[in-house]
């Protein structure tokens, strides 16, 4: 049948979610950072996603699409694992994900010149990728896909000194609170990681503190949930900074 239905061009899309998140049929999901329609079925071609898009990149058009299916729309809902209160589906542009490349700088000035103490005790930033906070990554940015991943507590990288160049340095990272935080969200955003990507590794660092425990727990919760069992290291740090056996 010819109907209105949501186009979505991707060349405009900047990834904000802001679209997915106005959808309230959820007809419209993030995938490798841009927004897409999953079926006709569920999209009513009202257009309440058209004002919340910044870049313009959604219009209605008319076209032969699939009878929208108010029972399926009510199926989907049930089943979605992001919620439309999720803060990863916001309109913020802090939650946009972004991949941040790193490259050697000396070495590609100096390619023949050795490293001197004084280069190596220049430490800068290794970070790969944003958001960081496990409670707003999207799960299908593409920077995961065949990710060496870190899971840190909030309070590891304050208690470590070369936190960016022992830990960050060739990873992605998310990091959280498991005695501040919702340790079920936690688990259930790593369980999506798994599930849609190819993860090489978990490296999990935690502080020495028992209730700092729960963040290994929802790693591990994760991997058996995925059914995915990656090789896994735990690193203890303790409250004076060092790394404890």
């Amino acid at each position: 049948m010819i109907r209105k239905i949501v186009k979505i061009n991707e060349d405009k899309c900047n990834g904000c979610g802001a679209c997915a998140h106005a959808c309230h049929e959820g007809a419209i999901v993030m995938e490798n950072g841009k927004a897409k329609l999953i079926s006709d079925i569920y999209c009513d071609g009202l257009g309440d996603c058209l004002p919340a898009c910044p870049t313009g990149a959604i219009e209605i058009i008319e076209r032969d699409a699939d009878e929208y299916d108010e029972k399926a729309v009510a199926n989907l809902k049930n089943k979605t694992a992001i919620k439309a209160e999720d803060p990863s589906a916001c309109g913020c542009p802090g939650t946009m994900a972004r991949a941040i490349p790193r490259h050697d700088i000396r070495q590609a000035s100096h390619p023949i010149k050795p490293m001197t103490d004084s280069d190596k005790a220049d430490d800068r930033s290794e970070l790969r990728q944003w958001p960081v906070q496990l409670t707003l990554v999207n799960p299908d940015a593409g920077y995961f896909q065949d990710a060496e991943l870190l899971v840190a507590a909030d309070c590891t990288a304050y208690a470590y000194a070369k936190f960016h160049r022992d830990f960050i340095k060739d990873h992605v990272t998310v990091i959280g609170c498991p005695k501040l935080d919702d340790l079920a969200s936690y688990g259930n955003r790593l369980t999506q990681i798994l599930e849609q990507n190819e993860i090489k590794s978990i490296t999990v660092v935690r502080m020495e503190v028992p209730c700092c425990g729960g963040i290994v727990q929802a790693v591990k919760e994760a991997m058996l949930n995925s059914r995915k069992i990656v090789p896994y290291k735990e690193v203890r740090i303790g409250i004076d900074g060092d790394i404890k056996p």
